[in-house]
């Protein structure tokens, strides 16, 4: 089923996504959530523009309440930012020791900062560190996509998406961009 797929679909674009920071990359994870893309990108690079050399912990830390709700950001993912920033400084999340820790290790150190949950860490496992064997079995796309993929009466449990995803270990984040190009033809 995912053969099929993947001829459809041509070479992989997983290794194109994000070449930001891991700071700024989690800014922008925070920043796009619950908004489309289009708002999501407006809004970043308004919030860029007020950190001229760079958006760092120091950096958006800096910024006042009102800096941010005037380029778009809401009161609580202020308190995020403020979050991510007090803990990015602090080391509680260590950003240069990211690239060296397992997965789980990554998610238990984003999952310490408000408004990164699981998804969001393991989108940052994907798209910013390149990790090639990540299923989020939470994802209302991966779900919808296995469904239809493998025309399934009703929706698989994490539980049968773990099942599913095990043949295709140890690339299972591959699968998973597949997976989600399958729904751009609905």
């Amino acid at each position: 089923m995912l053969a099929e797929l993947i001829r459809q679909h041509g070479a992989c674009g997983l290794a194109q996504a994000q070449r930001a920071d891991h700071f700024s990359a989690l800014v922008r994870a925070i920043t796009g959530q619950q908004l489309s893309t289009k708002a999501a990108s407006t809004i970043f690079a308004r919030l860029v523009a007020l950190m001229p050399n760079g958006v760092t912990p120091a950096a958006l830390s800096a910024l006042t309440d009102e800096q941010l709700r005037g380029v778009g950001m809401s009161r609580q993912k202020i308190a995020y930012f403020r979050d991510l920033s007090g803990k990015s400084l602090s080391g509680i999340v260590p950003l240069d020791a990211l690239d060296a820790m397992t997965d789980e290790e990554v998610i238990a150190a984003l999952t310490q900062v408000k408004g990164i949950g699981r998804w969001s860490a393991e989108m940052f496992l994907m798209f910013r560190l390149h990790r090639p064997d990540v299923l989020p079995v939470d994802d209302l796309g991966i779900v919808n996509a296995i469904k239809n993929v493998y025309r399934l009466r009703k929706r698989p449990t994490a539980e049968r998406i773990r099942k599913i995803g095990k043949a295709w270990a140890p690339y299972r984040s591959v699968a998973c961009w597949y997976l989600w190009r399958s729904l751009d033809n609905e």
